[in-house]
């Protein structure tokens, strides 16, 4: 078995994956602020 060097794996998938993540994060923050301000206008 080969030693281990620090910084040496590839992780652009991991990068590729985690970019995704915060992506949909974003979007699902952004769409539920939407509809909390419009259940916020609708009932006033």
């Amino acid at each position: 078995m080969a030693k281990h060097e620090h910084g040496k794996m590839d992780i652009s998938e991991q990068e590729k994956t985690f970019v995704g993540f915060i992506r949909v994060t974003i979007w699902a923050t952004a769409i539920s602020l939407g509809v909390l301000v419009f259940l916020a206008l609708a009932n006033s």
